[in-house]
């Protein structure tokens, strides 16, 4: 990812975390002190955000070295070295939180998507949702796709997705799917969520993009499945985790959009240690 789409929120983060000066470091160590460090993992899983560890260094103080020894996206052990810095203590010490705190979610988020990737079977896929944290929805995102998901849509402005409440308020999925139509001439995509087969048969009557089953038990998700008989790709949503998805997989839905990837992720431990 281009760096220029992340860099405000690193700047924001060190900002609110330094404010106008690190005053323990600033106390202990002059200008010149310089110091070495290594970041060690904590825990077994997917390195995510190493791109965004580096970037906090250098936007930081640009003498600050960061020498990365695996990639984003590689499977790492508990004890590896995962990167060297090296530069001005103050500097360093300064942006050390900051930069860990970004890794650790990303790499957490990576490891939880490369879990749900790994129980799927046959065509589907696993895709992120809106669920993300506020102002870090470029970096959750990315991190779902280096753990081997797919990313859903962005957000409120590059597909139209008709929930529940659209569609009752609209007085119906042909209603709503119309009004859509009418007012952005099909430049649009459009997903229609649904809770049963006839309202399935109206959204494939429809002839959308996707059509979300909302909470649908994985019997009528086969049934689904068999009656769109490839039509329109059908995305999963509801009661899913890691017990649960390799028995959605099996259904034959195309998607599996799972929350939980984002909104309740547990950080991946690593420890940045002056060597």
């Amino acid at each position: 990812m281009n760096p220029t789409l992340y860099r405000p929120l690193i700047a924001a983060a060190l900002a609110e975390d330094i404010h106008h000066q690190d005053i323990t470091t600033a106390g202990i160590f002059s200008a010149q002190n310089r110091c070495k460090a290594r970041l060690i993992a904590k825990d077994n899983g997917i390195a995510a955000g190493l791109a965004v560890f580096k970037e906090t260094f250098l936007l930081h103080d640009a003498r600050i070295k960061v020498d990365l020894k695996v990639a984003d996206g590689d499977a790492i052990s508990a004890k590896d070295i995962v990167a060297e810095i090296s530069g001005p203590v103050q500097s360093v010490l300064a942006a050390e939180r900051v930069a860990l705190n970004l890794l650790q979610r990303m790499s957490g988020i990576a490891s939880l998507t490369r879990q749900f990737v790994d129980l799927c079977t046959g065509q589907s896929r696993i895709l992120d949702t809106r669920k993300t944290a506020p102002n870090l929805r470029i970096l959750d995102k990315w991190a779902v796709r280096l753990g081997g998901g797919m990313n859903h849509r962005m957000g409120l402005y590059d597909m139209a997705m008709l929930k529940e409440n659209h569609i009752k308020a609209a007085g119906g999925i042909e209603n709503a799917v119309k009004k859509l139509r009418d007012f952005h001439d099909d430049a649009v995509l459009i997903e229609v969520e649904v809770t049963n087969l006839d309202e399935l048969q109206q959204a494939l009557a429809c002839d959308v993009y996707r059509i979300m089953l909302d909470n649908m038990s994985n019997d009528m998700m086969r049934e689904a499945v068999a009656i769109s008989h490839g039509k329109t790709p059908l995305e999963a949503s509801g009661n899913v985790n890691l017990d649960t998805v390799a028995d959605i997989a099996a259904t034959g839905v195309d998607f599996i959009s799972v929350g939980a990837l984002t909104h309740s992720v547990k950080a991946l431990d690593y420890s940045l240690l002056v060597v």
